[in-house]
């Protein structure tokens, strides 16, 4: 029988949102499944903690940096190459259903066919958002979790579930035809991305429970770094609750939407298995979200619940159980290929997940992710090593943590480390110079905006308006 490839990929799901890594309310039972035939990666990154980039990075193998999708209306065109077309050229037939958030369905991206693709609206999305020195952006004047947080369908949910239902009709067409051609599917699930509006019973299931405060709250004491506090201000979705009525909705809504989707998940798998194809399975997220942690929503910064993602692999020959080694999405770029026995030619910074998993735990894997989106003032640079985390904002104070003994981050140790501190940030440029991205981001964007219209222009209409789905 044919080798198969399912790729699954969602949207805003954290690293810690699933009772396999160890939360302690949230019900994934079909990811726990996945994990229990496969390998669970338990500190596993984005390249960037937002949609259009981290997606772009996972498409090419390679950092923001290096192909300059520095935010959210620079999305992915075909170019430099994708694990898609290492996978065409091996003679794979690869074909996606759902969301991509690359530019448009006329790039040659490496999709034999695209089912329900959902792109960048108009090839650039929200360009106002790219406008991001603090003296000349300007805030959207609509909140950015959605108008409504509740229980309900959203144009997001439902397209999910004709993303699910094209999929199972996809599995049974082609185990009808029989073909013997090796294939990759790629699926793209959007929730527990908001807007913030839940399917019951989802909802319910967390709304009726006493669920615990997200963590360092403002309103308790907690004090955010300025770079987080400018970002944040930018779009401060806490200020926007209606109520703490409404909050408490968003918090058991947001945790619905993972339960959504491990339900979705498993609709996949049963229509996989039910059609008898023989294929290996691959579950990761884009980036996280903050779901209140710190008084923030969305993404967009650079700690554990923003920047960390779920990532399962269930493949032929890989060892099953939990890997704690430090891994990136990039890593799984350049596993996909090597699934097929496919190489992948060029210098990428990722390795495959094969490898990783036999890598002795606590390894010193250095493993970097960084912002320059929506909101950040700055651009800021994440170095994952050994037991520590290192932040680094250009034109502010860094941060470092100490996960071997505060694995929340809860305590900024870089102040009585300056020593240790500078040895990371030399290492954090062998990996990207900050100050050549810092320049290069900025200039990228100044371009676009000038294409657009120039600054007033692409402001005059400064909104939060979401990807729509396809008709």
């Amino acid at each position: 029988m044919a080798k198969g490839l399912v790729v699954i990929l969602s949207d805003e799901h954290r690293a810690d949102g699933m009772s396999c890594a160890g939360h302690p309310f949230v019900r994934t039972p079909n990811l726990d499944r996945l994990a229990a035939r496969g390998t669970l990666f338990a500190d596993a990154y984005t390249p960037s903690p937002i949609c259009v980039p981290a997606r772009a990075a996972f498409a090419t193998g390679q950092h923001i940096h290096e192909t300059g999708h520095w935010d959210n209306s620079m999305p992915y065109h075909g170019e430099p190459e994708s694990w898609m077309h290492v996978l065409q050229r091996g003679g794979v037939r690869v074909e996606s259903i759902g969301k991509l958030h690359f530019r448009n369905v006329d790039d040659p991206v490496g999709f034999d066919a695209m089912h329900l693709p959902m792109m960048v609206k108009d090839g650039v999305g929200m360009v106002s958002l790219s406008v991001r020195r603090e003296d000349e952006r300007r805030a959207p004047d609509t909140r950015l979790l959605g108008e409504t947080i509740g229980p309900g369908q959203s144009a997001y949910t439902r397209y999910d579930a004709a993303v699910v239902e094209r999929t199972e009709r996809w599995f049974a067409e082609r185990a009808a035809r029989g073909d013997d051609r090796p294939w990759c599917l790629y699926v793209g699930l959007v929730a527990p991305h908001f807007p913030l509006v839940c399917p019951e019973p989802f909802f319910s299931r967390y709304r009726q429970r006493n669920l615990p405060e997200p963590k360092l709250l403002p309103r308790d004491g907690y004090v955010r770094h300025p770079w987080v506090e400018k970002q944040n201000a930018f779009l401060d979705s806490e200020s926007t609750f209606r109520s703490s009525d409404e909050r408490e909705d968003a918090i058991a809504a947001y945790w619905g939407l993972v339960e959504w989707m491990d339900h979705n998940v498993g609709r996949v798998l049963s229509a996989l298995e039910a059609s008898g194809l023989e294929a290996d399975v691959i579950y990761a997220s884009d980036h996280g979200d903050n779901a209140g942690a710190r008084g923030l929503w969305g993404k967009s910064n650079l700690y554990r619940e923003a920047v960390g993602v779920p990532l399962i692999t269930a493949l032929s020959g890989m060892p099953e159980g939990r890997c704690d080694t430090p891994v990136s999405l990039l890593d799984l770029s350049c596993t996909i290929p090597k699934v097929f026995s496919l190489d992948w030619p060029g210098d990428r910074p990722g390795l495959p997940l094969q490898d990783l998993a036999r890598m002795s735990e606590g390894a010193d894997r250095e493993i970097i992710s960084q912002y320059h989106a929506a909101g950040a003032v700055s651009g800021a640079y994440m170095l994952r090593r050994g037991d520590w985390k290192y932040i680094e904002y250009a034109g502010f104070a860094p941060e470092l943590f100490d996960l071997a003994n505060d694995p929340e981050e809860t305590r900024n140790v870089a102040p009585e480390n300056p020593g240790f501190v500078a040895d990371l940030a030399k290492a954090l440029r062998n990996h990207v110079d900050p100050d050549f991205a810092e320049r290069a981001a900025f200039a990228a964007q100044d371009r676009l905006i000038e294409l657009q219209g120039g600054r007033e222009k692409v402001l005059r209409n400064a909104q939060i308006e979401p990807t729509p789905p396809p008709e």
